[in-house]
């Protein structure tokens, strides 16, 4: 019996690599199909019985992860986490602590405990490092500080113990359903209420969301990956205006020829440090290596042109 147990699984990125799971192993129980991997089983923890998985019921939030939750279980991908939320981050910074860090060890210290073998984290960029050895980079914000400090005790677990402990930073993934900032940016362009963005000539790093479940199966499937970070993007640079654009094009909507000018948002942004700091972010370089990711034969699919198909 080959067992994947999945947390994070109703999110954006999980629905995606369970249904790869469930296409590759057959393992849904409303399906009645048969998996090409025999005997292979996927469970998952979920704030509410799933219909289709056997469901560990729990709260990360404020619920003990059962003793028996990862028995029988091979390998775990740990996607769950606290993030966006839209109080001041550090005014709730208990539940990022709660969830991102301590839910976590838990999780790490239970499947060690149940003999599991590989254990996945999908940590994210914002833990630091351009590159996956953080010279000379920080966390970003009270999200950032907490997924580092997972990702440093979770790694250091698995120094002490025989699972293989394998971290996977995406950078700001893409598809279908995405929520966040690219999917603001995305109703915006279909309502006709986003404007064109100016051509800045800023980098960015994307990962399609299908990419990213292939990086996720492949690091858990290297034996080289035993307690290495990897930064998952689709190797290119796009800038914001090339986003903008692409998305016009995948929602059917014709490209602007004319864009906001540049000074536009430069006088914005002397207005305060908050609308400052989301004009950095929707114009500024947030640039990531995949090189090491790459090095294991990762290479991505889709392009930014999928933007909206699986």
């Amino acid at each position: 019996m080959y067992s994947i147990f999945v947390t994070g699984a109703t999110g954006f990125i999980g629905q995606k690599l369970l249904a790869f799971l469930n296409d590759k192993v057959g393992a849904c129980k409303e399906t009645g199909t048969t998996g090409i991997v025999e005997g292979t089983s996927i469970k998952i923890l979920s704030r509410q019985l799933h219909s289709c998985y056997e469901t560990v019921v729990c709260d990360l939030q404020s619920d003990p992860i059962p003793d028996s939750a990862l028995l029988g279980i091979d390998t775990v991908f740990h996607l769950a986490g606290f993030a966006h939320d839209m109080r001041e981050a550090y005014d709730v910074e208990h539940l990022y602590r709660e969830v991102n860090v301590d839910a976590t060890v838990r999780l790490a210290e239970l499947a060690v405990n149940s003999n599991v073998k590989r254990f996945i984290y999908v940590s994210s960029i914002k833990a630091g490092g351009i590159y996956e050895d953080d010279k000379g980079n920080q966390p970003e914000g009270v999200y950032g500080e907490t997924k580092r400090e997972a990702e440093l005790k979770i790694l250091e677990i698995g120094r002490k113990s025989e699972m293989n402990v394998s971290i996977v930073r995406p950078s700001l993934v893409y598809g279908p359903g995405v929520k966040g900032n690219l999917g603001l940016m995305r109703k915006g362009i279909e309502q006709g209420w986003f404007p064109p963005l100016p051509e800045t000539g800023n980098r960015r790093s994307l990962i399609h969301v299908d990419d990213l479940v292939q990086a996720l199966l492949l690091v858990a499937e290297d034996e080289r990956t035993h307690g290495e970070i990897f930064i998952a993007t689709d190797g290119m640079t796009h800038s914001s205006r090339e986003i903008y654009d692409a998305i016009c094009i995948s929602v059917g909507k014709k490209v602007p020829k004319w864009s906001i000018p540049k000074f536009v948002f430069g006088w914005l942004s002397l207005l305060s440090y908050s609308i400052r700091y989301k004009v950095d972010k929707l114009l500024g370089d947030e640039f990531y290596s995949s090189d090491k990711l790459a090095r294991l034969g990762f290479k991505a699919e889709k392009t930014f042109l999928d933007f909206g198909t699986d």
